[in-house]
């Protein structure tokens, strides 16, 4: 299986507040058994490291990049500018104030919307998929589906998968019914 060899999916974020939704994305791709690389790289602070990051994900093969951000969220189609790689935006409403003001998380001003829609919004050129506000889960998914492509045992564990969710549910809906 040559997706848990090395990896082929890149997970970054903006800060390291950003971790605890971006889990989300690693559990999913570890339940998976894809290898993926973990890394903080700040559109705005870091500029430079986002450049070199992306040449760093092309020449490393990975196949899909995952990359959270808060407030104005550039680091998803700031990656995708830099590279043909597909890039999966997870917008996150909590992010930390770097200021040294409070130790305290803060809450985007408008609910992580903000985020929604600055990543969704890319211009025409540089897509971005987008899931849902700290959704980093359902971003992990969504890389597996794009690896499932190559790889058919991948298939066949997204198909199980979703039996499993189907029978969960029904399994939900006879325990209501017997309440």
């Amino acid at each position: 299986m040559s997706y848990s060899k090395k990896p082929l999916v890149g997970i970054i974020m903006g800060s390291s507040s950003d971790s605890k939704i971006m889990h989300g994305a690693a559990v999913i791709l570890d339940e998976f058994g894809v290898r993926h690389e973990d890394q903080i790289v700040s559109a705005h602070r870091t500029p430079t490291r986002l450049t070199e990051y992306a040449k760093h994900a092309e020449k490393s093969g990975f196949e899909v990049i995952i990359a959270g951000a808060g407030g104005s969220a550039h680091l998803p189609g700031m990656i995708a500018s830099h590279t043909i790689i597909p890039v999966i935006g997870v917008p996150i409403m909590v992010y930390n104030d770097k200021s040294g003001n409070s130790g305290r998380f803060k809450f985007s001003a408008f609910g992580g919307l903000d985020s929604l829609l600055s990543i969704s919004e890319m211009p025409t050129g540089s897509p971005v998929v987008t899931v849902g506000v700290n959704k980093a889960t359902n971003a992990g998914l969504y890389a597996l589906k794009i690896l499932a492509n190559e790889h058919t045992d991948l298939q066949k564990k997204l198909k199980r998968h979703k039996e499993k969710q189907h029978h969960s549910v029904i399994r939900e809906s006879e325990e209501m019914k017997k309440l």
